[in-house]
């Protein structure tokens, strides 16, 4: 049985998103991307044209096999988390396609595969159009091209985007591995000055994944929720051609990034950021935090007091973490970015080794005592 929104709204969302499986960002997978000849390339796209489409297919494919395995699964369970998030790029649908486009091929199944296995330990899969048809944003490997104009707000482009949304809602509906797979993102952060984002796209996209369902004769109770970006990350507000009854089976998404937030940078201030969040912004309820890390200020990051590795600074990166757990909490719950990274000793981007370095406890009960908000 799909897990609906009924069952979603009593899901305290604790997850780790699933970033660089099925697009590749450099800045955090530099060792993958030389194994696999891509590191001398900006995206996934430009390691496509690097290697050409035969030989990156089979160089993807084994990253796809290789980089998030059943045993990820299984420690995802242990650490008491609940959900993935899973980060895709429109050219999953493979005929979406154009000729003068380049990406890697092949990556359905392991789709599949991933969602069977997160069913099979009960773990919430969102599924997020993390790269989108023209790409949503410039210059950004996390639309999977690396390009220098956003060509994604056209109709065209949103015509793709909401066929793959379409495909995404048939196969989730109808393949028994998505059967925890319960909400789809229509679009990764999106740029802010497309004033049509929401009354064209959102209205689309909505309109056509329930129409979907309809044809399947769907249950409102078995529907997906779908997701939105916020009204506070600055695209528009979906709350205005959706509504804000909770029969409409949608999700907001905020990124909470306070690395890069205008906050003084000491510790102090982290934390009264962290524990001062509020959610919910513009009647957008309910949320979940599904970007977030315990990152902080490139201009302090390198400084000792501030220095990962430096075991004195552990405990209050462990307060760090719990105060933005514990704000988060107050709404949906959260997606900590990412799940692993290849940072060295840096875990402020990476749970698994946050958790190994014993920064992050395996007890999530702990986060309030911790927190001291």
């Amino acid at each position: 049985m799909k897990l609906s929104l009924l069952v979603y709204a009593t899901l305290l969302i604790r997850g780790v998103n699933l970033g660089s499986l099925f697009i590749i960002e450099p800045w955090m997978t530099n060792d993958t991307c030389v194994s696999m000849g891509c590191d001398k390339t900006k995206s996934e796209s430009d390691c496509v044209v690097a290697l050409g489409q035969d030989a990156a297919n089979n160089a993807f494919q084994k990253h796809w096999d290789t980089y998030i395995t059943e045993q990820d699964l299984d420690d995802i369970k242990a650490y008491g988390l609940n959900t993935i998030r899973v980060p895709v790029g429109f050219w999953m649908l493979e005929d979406l396609i154009h000729d003068d486009e380049h990406f890697p091929q092949g990556g359905l199944k392991y789709l599949d595969r991933l969602a069977g296995w997160a069913a099979d330990r009960n773990i919430y899969v969102i599924l997020d159009l993390h790269g989108a048809p023209g790409a949503q944003d410039a210059k950004q490997p996390f639309t999977g091209q690396y390009v220098s104009e956003a060509t994604f707000y056209t109709p065209p482009n949103y015509t793709r985007a909401c066929k793959f949304l379409q495909f995404m809602t048939s196969r989730i509906h109808t393949t028994a591995a998505y059967r925890t797979t319960g909400m789809l993102e229509v679009v990764n952060e999106p740029q802010r000055n497309h004033p049509d984002l929401v009354s064209t796209y959102y209205a689309t996209a909505y309109a056509q994944i329930r129409a979907i369902e309809s044809k399947l004769n769907i249950l409102d109770a078995h529907r997906l929720t779908i997701q939105f970006m916020d009204k506070a990350w600055g695209a528009g507000n979906a709350a205005d051609v959706v509504g804000t009854n909770p029969k409409a089976g949608v999700a907001y998404d905020r990124h909470n990034y306070l690395k890069y937030a205008n906050i003084a940078q000491t510790k102090d201030a982290y934390i009264n950021a962290s524990c001062a969040t509020v959610l919910g912004d513009g009647g957008d309820t309910p949320t979940v935090v599904g970007e977030w890390s315990i990152a902080v200020g490139s201009k302090v990051q390198a400084q000792p007091q501030w220095d990962p590795t430096k075991e004195g600074n552990k405990e209050w990166y462990t307060r760090y973490w719990a105060a933005q757990v514990s704000a988060y909490e107050k709404g949906a719950g959260w997606v900590f970015w990412s799940w692993k990274t290849e940072l060295g000793g840096n875990w402020r981007w990476s749970y698994k080794a946050a958790v190994a370095a014993g920064v992050i406890p395996k007890d999530l009960g702990e986060a309030t005592g911790l927190a001291g908000c």
